[in-house]
């Protein structure tokens, strides 16, 4: 390949360098130029471009990352189409993956034109999560060193994704005088909880004295209704593999793999097995919702994969899960704030949802509080499926019958933002959402509160299509190539949008952006519908009709 600048009478063919903006539109880096790019380049006062030309054995960018990607093909993975040099990879069922990191290591350090980035090892992940993505950093790799590459890596088995099977667990919980009843059902509360993200369900709880006899007895009545994960949560923590519980497992017919665990919390966890079930006596810490050792476990057991003494061992690096971003309040502060509705951390893209209009399509009725069949207010149902993506936090700016909005979004982890001059127009309700979004956000999606039909999914796909140094830190939302809602927006551009004015809200800045603009075609036309008019609301999806409009 040969990279340098090019004269325009010379430049036919080449792969553009550099985006060159020109009066009527941008040629993107990566543009192959043809003769109409030359003729639009020359009109516009150019006489060269820095370029890239092919040599007759060099792969382009975008064949070389979809047979890179091939050769990583495995079972319950799936590939995107190319773009830029990139293709990811994405979880087809939700399960715990497996990353071999000394091959990646090795195919990493083979060529710097080829680079692959995972997710870490053991890391669960839901169905359509990006698990892996493959860049190729040059326009264009020479086919001797991709062959090299594919070798390495179908030789491999770097990349395994461990589907998560429905599992049935049984659950013994001991009592002792004292023991207070709301311990019990927190308990209860967490396992089930902990199951059902797994894809798993718990038997009805067994409740017993505290000894070894009585334990022993209810893990036999529990193997006998069927459990495949047996569990003892003890009246009293564990403290050795010959207390109360671990004994109880043994009497029972089965054995300790090993007692103690190198993450905290979660260090008192004793693991056994009765026949081929696993039987854990649960650490005290496993009463919490909150991340501990008894997830990593579980998602383990789930995923089919074996249980053992060097498994445990294993686990110390990564993991300190106490007062970490995974719980990222010291305890004492979390207890003082428990009964404040939790607000997730930033995860990079906040959202911003826009529910402070006065709604005057459909007057007299407020179109975000018209209930659905279920009885949910449109704004709930934007938010929840909102919430459903890994969007963080859900900023909802109100203002027209902004209590009423508040009551119907009751409960949920959002923060509420009034905008006091939201009758000034669109612009006006936008940027008091954008400047409530927090230091560690990189960007925000703008949703509407009447768009009912866009789903978590699709917010993720727009957040994985965020990448500022691609040339992608606007994202746009497209169906038939009309654009759409909602926009993703890089917080470089958030003090444009705080400028604008009036009710055509940032839609305006697009085209003055158009290089950093990326355009996600999507199958169906949820991005184009919003719902502002008695009249459409009778075409959405039947569930979703209201009886009567209120």
């Amino acid at each position: 390949m040969i990279f340098a600048p090019f004269p325009l009478d010379d430049a036919t063919g080449t792969i553009l360098a550099h985006s060159a903006r020109l009066p009527d539109r941008v040629l993107k880096k990566g543009t192959v130029l043809d003769a109409g790019a030359i003729a639009a380049l020359r009109e516009a006062g150019h006489t060269s471009v820095i370029a890239a030309r092919l040599g007759p054995d060099d792969i382009p960018e975008n064949d070389a990352a979809d047979r890179m990607a091939r050769a990583f093909d495995a079972p319950l993975l799936s590939r995107r189409r190319a773009n830029t040099g990139r293709v990811n990879l994405h979880a087809d069922a939700a399960g715990l993956l497996r990353i071999d990191t000394a091959a990646i290591d090795a195919i990493n350090r083979t060529d710097e034109a080829f680079t692959v980035a995972t997710l870490p090892d053991y890391a669960p992940v839901a169905a359509g999560d990006m698990v892996a993505t493959i860049k190729i950093i040059p326009f264009a790799v020479p086919g001797i060193a991709l062959a090299a590459i594919e070798h390495a890596a179908r030789d491999s088995t770097a990349i395994r994704l461990h589907r998560f099977t429905r599992r049935i667990a049984g659950l013994v919980l001991s009592e002792l005088p004292g023991l207070k009843q709301s311990v019990i059902e927190g308990t209860i509360d967490a396992t089930e909880a902990r199951l059902a993200a797994l894809g798993g369900r718990l038997l009805p709880p067994r409740r017993c004295a505290h000894t070894e006899v009585a334990i022993a007895a209810e893990l036999e009545a529990l193997k006998a209704e069927g459990a495949d994960i047996l569990m003892v949560a003890g009246a009293s923590a564990t403290v050795d593999r010959r207390d109360v519980g671990p004994a109880a497992v043994v009497r029972a017919g089965g054995e300790i793999i090993h007692f103690g665990m190198p993450v905290d919390p979660g260090n008192l966890i004793c693991i056994g097995r009765i026949g081929s079930i696993p039987a854990l006596v649960l650490p005290g810490c496993a009463r919490s919702p909150a991340a501990n050792g008894i997830d990593w476990v579980l998602q383990r057991i789930a995923a089919g994969l074996p249980i053992e003494r060097e498994t445990i061992m294993r686990m110390g690096v990564g993991g300190l899960l106490k007062d970490t971003g995974a719980r990222p309040l010291p305890r004492a502060r979390a207890v003082a704030r428990a009964a404040a509705p939790a607000v997730a951390p930033p995860t990079g893209v906040a959202a911003i949802i826009l529910a402070a209009g006065k709604s005057t399509r459909m007057a007299p009725f407020n179109k975000l509080l018209v209930t659905d069949q279920a009885g949910k207010p449109m704004i709930a149902r934007v938010v929840d499926n909102i919430l459903s993506s890994r969007a963080r936090p859900l900023i909802v700016v109100t203002g027209h019958r902004g209590e009423d909005i508040r009551a119907a979004l009751a409960g949920r982890p959002v923060i509420f933002i009034d905008a006091p001059d939201y009758a000034d127009g669109l612009s006006a309700s936008l940027k008091s959402g954008i400047a409530a979004v927090p230091p560690g956000a990189t960007a925000a999606l703008v949703c509407l509160g009447d768009m009912p039909l866009i789903t978590g999914r699709l917010l993720d796909r727009l957040i994985d299509a965020h990448d500022p140094l691609e040339s992608r830190a606007i994202v746009v939302p497209t169906h038939h190539g009309s654009k759409g809602n909602p926009i993703l927006w890089n917080r470089r551009y958030f003090p444009e949008i705080l400028a604008l004015h009036g009710d055509s809200g940032a839609r305006a800045l697009l085209h003055q952006h158009m290089e950093q603009v990326a355009e996600i075609e999507v199958n169906d036309d949820a991005v184009l519908r919003d719902f502002d008019t008695v009249e459409s609301l009778a075409t959405l999806p039947p569930r979703l009709r209201p009886a009567e409009p209120t």
